[in-house]
Formats: structure tokens, C-alpha cells, sequence
């Protein structure tokens, strides 16, 4: 795919892209994970917790259909994916878009050598917003681009959602899992009710605080190649007094990327890169000291012949899981996963997933009501769902959910 024509702009720092991909302080297009500030996503994840609210009654599932019914969406995803594509199909369905797909490109005109850009222009004239998946890095971005192009030349132009761009980035998938995490660090916590889990927790654990300052984050897996990862931990480094923990085996593909590690410390995050699940920071346990572990495959799919041999050597017994492991973790903290998980090597295996740390399926669901709530912000519809709360509960949501 000859992407040249965007080079320039591919090649500019974050912070000037970022730029043309919102408005005000709306989002126009979601392509990195960099473009999801702490006060937007304190403002996403509220706005995916009155949606999931509404959403646990008939009465209230069928008003939010009436919130972007007028919407069509295109999911045009040619790489495969289960729980992005089906996540953001049900969160067009909760508020009503009409959704058509292309997950092959042998079934498109691109077999007619149409050009990639040639089919996001054409899917922009029938649908008022694409959500992409593709194998190509950058290929997001440069649709963004083709989109902004054509707004200041006056011509029709949609928002762009990256649902995963080659290894490089993967924005909503750390939207549902900040939500995740923001829901886990709240405990259930009722105005300080002396009943709460985190009363409850803060009498072991001191030290706990409310949400994900404070915190200490250990990722273990393929960590250079995991999209979930960068796009992740990016979003943590703007939280206050965290530490990470990137748990990799030794080969320098499967390592925390450079980069990344540079701009987490310039960010002020306490990083420290070890060998296996069972190795120590500051003298202490890892897991012992963690406060939510995010565990990840090893990516097959991206090995070269050389790299499977390669990966054959390590022993990958020190980056999974087992109920004697988890034993040592805090009795709160989260285990999460963006799935899919390798059945064969089982990094985290199954006799877990009744363990109530285990998150990676209410993580999943989680899916739904971010995407949602973004797909409502992009559309710029957000005050119509504050009315309708309002209207349902009799009560704004800012009183009734905090």
C-alpha cells in the first residue's frame, strides 16, 4: 500500500497531529492513544457509565436506539478481530446506528485494484463514520488525513475511528481498559459508606487510594509487538505517582520498545523492565507489589521462520500464570487481558477465571460501553444523553452516579 503521498505529515511530532484530529476539545477522529487526555477520558468513561445504566432496562435501551438511529457507520475491518469488531457493533446497536461491514477485501472492489484510500473516500459518501481495522501501520492516520483533506476543500468528509493499526497503536482498546481500571479503583465506593469494599481493602492495604493514581502497573508478555500495551501505558503515564513493570523473556523483539520507555520516564513514571512473573522490584515480589497486572500473548501471527526458532529456545514458563501465583497478588487487584488468550501456551489458564481478580471478561463487555460513549462524543450527542438520563431518573446523572 503506497501511503508516500502522506509522508510529511506521518512523520511530524504526536502533538501536531493530535491537533488536527479534534475540535475544541471534541474529538473529530480517534487514531491515537495519545489523543486520550485525562480530563477526556474521565469524561468518556462517565458518559459510558450513564449508557450502561440505561441500558439495564427495555425502556431505557430503546430510548438510547433514538440517540444516533439517523447514523450509519461502515466497519471496514481487514485484519481479523472478534471482540473489537463485535464490541463496536453492539455499541452502534445500543444507540442506534446502522451498520454495514467489509472484512474481506477479496469481496470488495480492491480486487478491481482499487486503491485502499480510493475504497475510505467511497465508503465516506454512504456512511457518516468508518471504524477501521487493518494490518497496515499508519493506515488510520492517513484516511484521517484524506478526511481533513477533503473538509477544507468543502467536501464530505467522516470521522475515522482506528480499531487497530498494525502494531503500532490500538486507542479504543485502552479506552475500555482505563474504564476497566477506573471502574475496579472505585471499589463500589459510596460516599466513604463504612460498608464499602474500599474501607474494607484500606483496612489491609493502608496505603490504597481511590482510581489509578498511585498505583503500580506490571504488563508481562509480548510487549514490543503488543499494540494494548503501548497504547495502554501511554494513557497511564498521565497519572500521578505510577510505576510500571514491563515482565518480558529476553529478546529484544519481545521487549518494552525503547521509545515508549524514554517517554514514560520523561513523563515521570518509575519503570522497571524484569525477567518472569517471579522477580523482584525494590527487594519485593512483583506481584506481590502490584496493583493490577495486564498479561498478554505471544503473538505468533507476526513470527518469521527465524523468529519461531528463536522463540522456541525460551522458556516461556515464567511469563504465565498459576493459582500459586496469583495467590500472592493483592486480594484487589485486577487481572486483565485484551484477549484473545493462546489456549495452547495458556498464559493465563482457565482454573483462574473463577478467581474474582479475574477481569479480562467484564473487561471485554466493558468494550461496549466505551466504544459507545465515544462513537456518542464523536458525534457530538452527549448533551442529548445528559437530557435523557435527566428525563429517566428524574435526576441529572452527575447526582446520581458520583
Amino acid at each position: 500500500m503506497d501511503l508516500s503521498a502522506f509522508q510529511w505529515q506521518l512523520d511530524r511530532p504526536i502533538r501536531m497531529k493530535t491537533a488536527e484530529f479534534q475540535k475544541e476539545d471534541r474529538l473529530t477522529h480517534c487514531i491515537f492513544a495519545a489523543q486520550l487526555t485525562r480530563p477526556l477520558l474521565d469524561k468518556l468513561c462517565f458518559i459510558a457509565e450513564m449508557i450502561r445504566v440505561l441500558s439495564r432496562t427495555k425502556e431505557g435501551s430503546n430510548k438510547l436506539r433514538e440517540l444516533l438511529s439517523h447514523k450509519r457507520a461502515m466497519l471496514y475491518f481487514t485484519q481479523p478481530s472478534t471482540r473489537t469488531f463485535l464490541s463496536f457493533m453492539a455499541a452502534c446497536q445500543i444507540l442506534g446506528i446502522t451498520c454495514n461491514d467489509v472484512r474481506d477485501p477479496s469481496v470488495s472492489s480492491e480486487v478491481k485494484k482499487e486503491s485502499p484510500m480510493d475504497s475510505i473516500r467511497m465508503f465516506s459518501s454512504y456512511f457518516d463514520l468508518i471504524i477501521m481495522r487493518s494490518n497496515v501501520s499508519k493506515f488510520a492516520e492517513c484516511c484521517a488525513y484524506q478526511m481533513n483533506d477533503l473538509a477544507q476543500n468543502s467536501m464530505r468528509s467522516v470521522p475515522i475511528i482506528n480499531g487497530g493499526a498494525g502494531s503500532d497503536e490500538h486507542p479504543t482498546q485502552a479506552l475500555l481498559d482505563m474504564y476497566t481500571i477506573e471502574r475496579t479503583f472505585q471499589f463500589d465506593h459510596k460516599e466513604n459508606s463504612p460498608r464499602s469494599r474500599y474501607m474494607e481493602m484500606r483496612r489491609k492495604y493502608s496505603d490504597l487510594t481511590l482510581g489509578p493514581d498511585n498505583k503500580t502497573y506490571a504488563f508481562c508478555g509480548d510487549l514490543g509487538r503488543g499494540r494494548t500495551v503501548r497504547s495502554l501505558a501511554t494513557v497511564l503515564g498521565q497519572y500521578k505517582n505510577v510505576t510500571m513493570c514491563f515482565i518480558a523473556p529476553e529478546d529484544e523483539t519481545l521487549q518494552l520498545d525503547p521509545d515508549l520507555r524514554d517517554n514514560l520516564i520523561g513523563k515521570g513514571v518509575n519503570v522497571y523492565e524484569l525477567d518472569s512473573l517471579d522477580a523482584t522490584v525494590n527487594g519485593k515480589p512483583v506481584l506481590e507489589e502490584a496493583d493490577c497486572l495486564y498479561m498478554t500473548r505471544i503473538q505468533k501471527e507476526h513470527d518469521t521462520p527465524e523468529l519461531a526458532a528463536r522463540y522456541q529456545q525460551l522458556d516461556l514458563s515464567h511469563y504465565k500464570l498459576t493459582l500459586d501465583r496469583v495467590s500472592h497478588m493483592k486480594d484487589y487487584a485486577p487481572i486483565l487481558h485484551p484477549f484473545p488468550r493462546d489456549s495452547e501456551e495458556a498464559e493465563i489458564p482457565t482454573d483462574i477465571d473463577n478467581d474474582p481478580r479475574a477481569m479480562y471478561f467484564r473487561q471485554a463487555r466493558n468494550g461496549m460501553w466505551a466504544r459507545a460513549a465515544l462513537l456518542l462524543h464523536i458525534a457530538d450527542a452527549v448533551d442529548h444523553l445528559n437530557v435523557l438520563y435527566k428525563e429517566f431518573y428524574g435526576v441529572s446523572a452527575e447526582e446520581s452516579l458520583q
